[in-house]
């Protein structure tokens, strides 16, 4: 069995839109795409945790329903997609799980990072988490990229502590979920969704999820909402390398994931805790 969470963001959230244009009309249209995404689980019988940017569900209340209600989880992407490293946001962070935990009637109990930004100098949100009755993360990265990564932590599940993000802390009853990754050419490298899955031939993918799971271990992937409807994510001009990150074979993220949920089993985190 293996892990399917989905970033729920629109199409102003990914940082690399964020950081080029100026956003002054948040109009919302990866919402709209909703229904597309629980097709697709309900096609395949799959599960899957939603990741949720909390300000989409304080505009339209009515996707909470709508997750929940076709057997899928909730769980916490923060209110604004803001990185835990960005300046003074420790005590915006501790406001939003507040607030969170009222949109969503106190259903959250799991967490992922925007920009997969949880590390050693931000590893204050597990205590914050905890706090607020979180029993899991899903936002490690066992690699280094430009943008993030935590290249010491271990590759699957482990318990996991503020003091240490990168071992497994048998003291804790906090759980990490950390994202799949794949060694090609002796480099480790993501493999576990976005850029990464709409990149890599299917092949190597495939390959490292088996292997996973042979060793009884789950692979843990992601994919934006706005990769699987794409028809409602608006193009901008970008810088080449910002620009090929975030639209590089985006029409053919869909087809791809529906080739994984056919040939592997995925469920929620929830349901697999």
């Amino acid at each position: 069995m293996n892990l399917l969470g989905i970033d729920f963001e629109e199409w102003f959230h990914p940082e690399l839109i964020q950081k080029n244009i100026k956003i002054n009309d948040k109009k919302l249209s990866v919402v709209n795409g909703i229904d597309k995404i629980l097709n697709l689980l309900s096609k395949r019988n799959t599960f899957a945790t939603f990741f949720v940017v909390g300000e989409l569900i304080e505009k339209k209340p009515e996707l909470l329903d709508k997750i929940i209600d076709n057997g899928h989880e909730i769980a916490f992407h923060t209110m604004y997609h803001t990185r835990l490293d960005a300046e003074n946001y420790k005590n915006q962070f501790n406001s939003e799980l507040e607030i969170f935990k009222k949109l969503t009637n106190n259903k959250s109990k799991g967490f992922r990072a925007p920009s997969f930004s949880l590390n050693e100098n931000t590893s204050w949100a597990i205590d914050s988490l905890k706090k607020n009755g979180y029993v899991y993360d899903s936002s490690i990265a066992p690699v280094k990229t430009r943008l993030y990564g935590v290249p010491k932590a271990e590759k699957n599940p482990y318990k996991i502590d503020s003091r240490d993000i990168k071992k497994n802390q048998n003291s804790s009853d906090f759980l990490e979920f950390p994202l799949l990754t794949t060694t090609i050419f002796g480099k480790t490298i993501m493999a576990a969704g976005g850029f990464y899955i709409r990149t890599l031939p299917l092949y190597f993918i495939k390959k490292e999820i088996s292997s996973r799971n042979k060793l009884n271990f789950p692979a843990t992937m992601y994919v934006h909402s706005w990769e699987l409807t794409p028809e409602f994510m608006p193009k901008f001009k970008l810088p080449f390398i910002d620009n090929f990150i975030t639209y590089h074979n985006i029409e053919n993220t869909f087809n791809k994931i529906d080739t994984l949920l056919n040939e592997f089993e995925f469920t929620s985190f929830e349901k697999y805790i």
